[in-house]
């Protein structure tokens, strides 16, 4: 595709500014991710707001034209590899991209990279889906079910999970050492035990000192506010 409007999402969703980075989101634990690795990078951006709610929006044509998998967020950068616009999907995969294209928040070569990135598929792969199921089992429909087994099994894998960040935080301010993309996939995950899920008690989460300030710390950085907000 050689410009932005060869994309079909952009009929449904025309863009204002078409030169700026278009991002397609929700202010969810993995909408904010994006929001906020824009933000942090100083990255001009447009959002729009997609529902997860209404099959109106992430199941239409358009929006799958972007993202098969029909999940939030997905961007499209005017301005991509080889000045060729690009659309991407999965936070990781938009975390590494945007880290590579400004050269923050993800070391360009060595141990350090490999780091952040290691972290940042244990996110992924451990904090997100299971911190996902905590919400399902113990604050939305899945509360309903009267088997404790599902709740049980991942409040202790939550819990689990927290321990294994408390343990590595401690003498850090954050994952890695230094400030990175591992920090803006974990942040907001624990923001939504905190603040959506209220599950702090529940995973154990109140009880690692460590988590509870690295949460604080995170959640003080301004374009965290800001990108919390988008989507909204």
């Amino acid at each position: 595709m050689t410009s932005l409007a060869d994309f079909p999402i952009t009929k449904r969703w025309p863009p204002a500014r078409p030169q700026v980075i278009q991002l397609y989101t929700l202010n969810t634990p993995n909408g904010i991710k994006a929001s906020v690795m824009l933000e942090e990078c100083g990255l001009d951006y447009e959002a729009h707001r997609i529902s997860i709610s209404d099959p109106e929006d992430q199941m239409t044509p358009e929006f799958l034209s972007l993202n098969p998998n029909n999940k939030i967020p997905a961007m499209i950068d005017p301005d991509g590899p080889g000045g060729q616009p690009m659309g991407l999907w999965e936070t990781g995969a938009i975390l590494i991209y945007l880290g590579d294209k400004t050269g923050r928040f993800l070391p360009r070569s060595g141990a350090e990279r490999y780091h952040a990135i290691q972290w940042l598929m244990w996110q992924m792969g451990g904090v997100g889906p299971m911190f996902g199921q905590v919400g399902y089992f113990h604050r939305y429909k899945g509360s309903e079910i009267e088997d404790p087994r599902p709740r049980t099994r991942y409040l202790n894998e939550a819990r689990r999970l927290l321990g294994v960040l408390d343990r590595q935080l401690d003498g850090r301010d954050w994952i890695t050492g230094e400030y990175s993309v591992a920090d803006i996939a974990v942040g907001p995950w624990l923001r939504t035990i905190r603040v959506n899920y209220d599950a702090e008690k529940e995973t154990g989460m109140d009880g690692f000192a460590n988590v509870q300030a690295y949460l604080d710390r995170f959640l003080a950085r301004p374009a965290v506010q800001r990108g919390i907000e988008i989507g909204a």
